[in-house]
């Protein structure tokens, strides 16, 4: 309820209506500033989410550019490697080609047939050329007997021993690094 307002003049009625008019003007203008407020706010939003936009497309970008560098340097890698690996594959066939021929040379140089002959120096080149590609020989009479390495073409019973021995070596085995390319064909003492 509204309080009466005594105008000077003495009249109710037109302090009330002179109120009332105060109150609606009053709230005309808080609503006009409100709107003005809102419509700036709006505008500043507005501006703020057009500056934000380039910012958001380079960000974008950047995280785009940072993606495809990560695929690049990965695909490098992959490409490296696999370059490593057809390489090596490469080597160690080349190699196993030779492998019959170094063993008849081998063979030839243990009866004495290559002393004094071209040969002697053929055999040193091959042989060389191996170690420079890492290729190793393996597979020596007394070493243990293994299977992953080594082809058990005989196995003779001996109380000497008490572990699988190489007994005589036919053929060494061959390694490429860590590959093995041919195994080592032995006779083996096994336990009696």
């Amino acid at each position: 309820m509204v309080g009466n307002v005594q105008n000077p003049d003495g009249n109710e009625e037109a302090a009330t209506s002179e109120t009332t008019d105060s109150i609606h003007d009053a709230s005309q203008s808080l609503e006009s500033d409100i709107s003005e407020a809102a419509d700036s706010v709006d505008e500043e939003l507005k501006n703020l989410v057009e500056d934000l936009g380039p910012q958001s497309k380079e960000a974008e970008l950047l995280a785009d550019l940072q993606r495809l560098q990560a695929e690049f340097v990965n695909y490098k890698a992959r490409v490296e490697r696999d370059r490593d690996v057809a390489r090596n594959s490469a080597i160690a066939e080349v190699l196993r080609a030779v492998l019959p021929a170094l063993d008849d040379l081998s063979r030839a140089e243990a009866h004495g047939d290559l002393e004094g002959s071209p040969f002697a120096a053929v055999v040193g080149k091959l042989r060389t050329a191996g170690d420079k590609f890492g290729l190793k020989t393996f597979g020596a009479k007394g070493d243990k007997f293994d299977p992953e390495i080594h082809n058990a073409l005989v196995q003779t019973p001996s109380a000497e021993v008490t572990e699988n021995v190489i007994a005589d070596v036919v053929e060494p085995g061959f390694m490429l690094g860590d590959r093995l390319l041919r195994p080592a064909m032995v006779a083996v003492h096994i336990p009696a």
